[in-house]
């Protein structure tokens, strides 16, 4: 072998030993993170697998950087596919550790191998037990993010620099900062009187609603409505009786629910509602995820750009149309085929699909 071939494998064998000695350091290196719980969590160098502990964090996690999360916690359906960038559309179903059916068992965690596990929402006590049993019992560490509305920059800038995307997490952040200082500059001096009062109505009858305050329904108040849903001191979702909702009668009424829209119009309950009798009825999209809730996540960025134009249409002037291929392509990585936009459209005119 002449001996600059022979030069050459050696620098070549350095240099791949080099690389594979930088890779295990930092892996194996850590560094410590304060979540939004108050909690200090030890972090390995690198981190690329993730596991989402409920829709909200895979969300999270997924418009910060995809190619670190291990799967959905529920399966992508073929209609929502369209909207999420081809190579995460058949991520595996992971099931959820945090929140309303938590049944992924700690083996199946295990088992996906993660470098981190992270949930995205209330930082109350129960949630912090449960980040700290099932960081003692796995040894994985185990990240809450605060997900209240009015944190999402500061829960994008934690996150981003957890997990080695700082740059993207200050995109993302600044984004939101400047849709909501927008909003405030056009709606600021509406006054309290001269706000819609609006009623989120959940589920096929759509009597489950969020009180004023709650995370499900904090977007109705940050978009300029009053939400009529109110106890004081109380928050979180509830059934909400017939009677209630007509002593309350909301003058503008939002759903996801395709099956209370489809019948709103012509029962007897709501039909002598002013959201009904004014038309005032509005189908949320929830591709792939709600723009309102379902699950309360960054997803309602895109939400309330479509609510500031229904509630102010002369004071919010952005174009929808625009507004939603760009917040998709930022977002969620992808560019909008003309018509999976049209049908996003046509969800959020009100008219049902």
């Amino acid at each position: 072998m002449p001996l600059w071939c022979l030069v050459a494998a050696l620098v070549a064998v350095v240099w791949l030993g080099s690389q594979a000695q930088a890779q295990s350091q930092a892996q194996t290196q850590t560094r410590s993170v304060t979540d939004s719980a108050g909690r200090l969590v030890q972090l390995p160098g690198k981190i690329a697998r993730v596991f989402a502990a409920g829709p909200p964090a895979s969300i999270l996690v997924y418009a910060l950087k995809p190619e670190a999360l291990l799967g959905w916690p529920r399966a992508l359906r073929d209609y929502e596919k369209p909207y999420i960038a081809e190579a995460y559309r058949d991520l595996t179903e992971t099931g959820r550790l945090s929140g309303r059916g938590g049944e992924a068992n700690l083996e199946r965690v295990l088992a996906l191998k993660p470098d981190l596990i992270i949930d995205f929402g209330s930082v109350r006590d129960t949630y912090i037990d449960l980040a700290n049993r099932v960081q003692e019992q796995t040894g994985i560490p185990y990240l809450l993010v605060d997900g209240r509305f009015e944190q999402t920059a500061a829960a994008l800038r934690l996150l981003g620099g957890a997990l080695g995307v700082a740059a993207r997490g200050e995109l993302l952040a600044r984004d939101v900062e400047a849709t909501f200082a927008a909003l405030e500059a056009a709606l600021g001096a509406v006054p309290e009187a001269a706000r819609p009062r609006v009623y989120l109505a959940r589920g096929p009858d759509g009597l489950e609603t969020g009180l004023k305050g709650s995370i499900n329904t904090e977007i109705i108040e940050r978009a300029g409505g009053r939400n009529v849903a109110e106890a004081p001191g109380q928050y979180g979702l509830v059934q909400a009786s017939p009677e209630q909702v007509i002593l309350t009668n909301p003058d503008t009424i939002i759903t996801w629910d395709r099956t209370f829209y489809g019948r709103v119009w012509q029962d007897p309950l709501w039909r002598g509602i002013e959201a009904v009798r004014r038309g005032r009825v509005y189908l949320s999209p929830t591709a792939p995820f709600g723009w309102i809730d379902r699950p309360p996540s960054v997803n309602r960025i895109m939400g309330l750009k479509w609510l500031a134009g229904l509630f102010y249409p002369d004071l919010w002037t952005g174009d929808l149309r625009t507004e939603t291929r760009d917040f998709y392509r930022l977002w969620y990585h992808v560019d909008l085929a003309d018509p999976d936009l049209e049908r996003l459209l046509e969800w959020a005119s009100g008219r049902a699909p």
